[in-house]
C-alpha cells in the first residue's frame, strides 16, 4: 500500500510558513468564498441571455437548484455591488461591471475545464470541479495552466 493509499492518519508536514503569509492565504480563501456568489450569478445570466434573450429569476431560481427569494435577495446584492439592474416584473440584465465579471468568469471556467481535460479528466467531472476551482485559482496558477495547455497543444 502507498503512502497515499495508507489508511492510518499522516502527521501534518511541517510547513514554514510565517503566520502572516498563513493569514494572507486563509484571508484569500475567505474572499474568494464571498465572490462566488457574485460570480456565479453574473456568469449563469450571461448564459441565459446569450441562449434565451433574457434572465428571468425562475429560471436562475431553477438552475441553481434553490427557492426563487434566494435568487430576488441575491439579485438585490448584485444590484447594489453595480453588476446587475432589474425594472420590477421584468427580465434581469448586466451592467457593465457585471458584463465584464461574467467575461472573466467564463474565461476562467474554460481554462480550468480544458486543463482538467488535457489531464484526462472526464467532461461531467471537469465541469463540476471548474465550478469551484474557477473560484480559488489564482492569476499565477491561470496562467500556468494556460501555458501547460498551450504547450500540450503545440507539441501535437
Amino acid at each position: 500500500m502507498t503512502k497515499l493509499q495508507s489508511q492510518e492518519h499522516e502527521p501534518f508536514e511541517t510547513v514554514d510558513r510565517a503566520p502572516e503569509a498563513q493569514a494572507e492565504g486563509f484571508a484569500t480563501v475567505r474572499q474568494a468564498h464571498e465572490s462566488e456568489m457574485a460570480e456565479d450569478y453574473v456568469e449563469l445570466i450571461a448564459e441565459l441571455i446569450e441562449s434565451r434573450g433574457e434572465a428571468r429569476p425562475v429560471e436562475i431560481a431553477e438552475r441553481f437548484g434553490v427557492k426563487p427569494p434566494t435568487v430576488t435577495k441575491n439579485i438585490s446584492r448584485l444590484k447594489a455591488a453595480g453588476l446587475v439592474r432589474r425594472e420590477p416584473y421584468r427580465a434581469i440584465f448586466l451592467t457593465d461591471a457585471g458584463r465584464e465579471l461574467a467575461e472573466a468568469c467564463r474565461r476562467r471556467h474554460r481554462i480550468v475545464v480544458a486543463f482538467l481535460l488535457s489531464l484526462g479528466i472526464d467532461e461531467e467531472t471537469a465541469e463540476r470541479d471548474a465550478e469551484g476551482i474557477e473560484h480559488h485559482v489564482s492569476t499565477t496558477t491561470l496562467e500556468a495552466f494556460e501555458h501547460a495547455l498551450l504547450q500540450s497543444e503545440s507539441g501535437k
